[in-house]
């Protein structure tokens, strides 16, 4: 919703190399729109589980770029436990900036893409919520000139254990949201009561105009 309303954020959508389905509702109207065997949900915190472990066998090193103090720390070590030979190339928690579609990276975190490109890292975590981080990598990934930049916002929160995540019952049956809505409503309440009903009418009327189209 956030990209129907600004074109900057879906042209990065549009032009990413990789954009996955996070929430099980955009899984099933993608289905209803006949990519029923093409497309599974893949949240962040799944991806990067699946990337760590992958890792392990390819070689890639890792820099985790986000959080609130000591997120990214707790996340890394909860990794290296989790999957032992896991390489991390560095850890960075920025302060809180105004990211927008004229963001200055290199005005404001030159010294960020300084540490990352010394790193060397060949994936770089980035989790400073969305669309921040969307506008944040679309920079950051040019000036640094290496890796791949995968953002994955609510993961970093999730790995770290600062934020316990939704049972697999719901998560399987596309409740997360709610779960996720009854553990942060001060933070979440527009994103899931506002914006979520939002997608739901767009769809609707999207699918609702479809099938007008075929009938006439």
């Amino acid at each position: 919703m956030q990209a129907v309303k600004q074109t900057e954020l879906f042209d990065l959508h549009r032009d990413a190399d990789l954009i996955v389905a996070d929430g099980t509702p955009l899984v099933w109207v993608a289905q209803v729109k006949g990519f029923r065997d093409s497309i599974g949900r893949v949240p962040g915190a799944d991806l990067v589980d699946a990337v760590c472990r992958l890792s392990l066998s390819t070689g890639q090193s890792h820099f985790f770029y986000g959080g609130k103090p000591g997120v990214a720390q707790r996340m890394a070590e909860t990794l290296s436990q989790r999957y032992p030979g896991l390489r991390v190339a560095g850890i960075y928690s920025p302060p809180m900036l105004n990211i927008g579609p004229d963001f200055d990276v290199l005005e404001l975190c030159r010294e960020d893409m300084e540490v990352i490109r010394a790193s060397n890292a060949g994936i770089v975590w980035v989790g400073i919520s969305s669309p921040k981080q969307e506008y944040w990598i679309a920079k950051a990934a040019h000036a640094v000139g290496r890796g791949v930049f995968i953002g994955v916002g609510a993961a970093f929160d999730f790995h770290s254990g600062d934020i316990q995540r939704a049972p697999a019952w719901m998560r399987n049956n596309g409740l997360e949201w709610l779960y996720r809505l009854i553990r942060e409503p001060r933070r979440l309440w527009r994103r899931y009561l506002i914006l979520a009903p939002m997608f739901v009418l767009r769809v609707t009327a999207e699918l609702l105009l479809r099938s007008s189209r075929r009938i006439g």
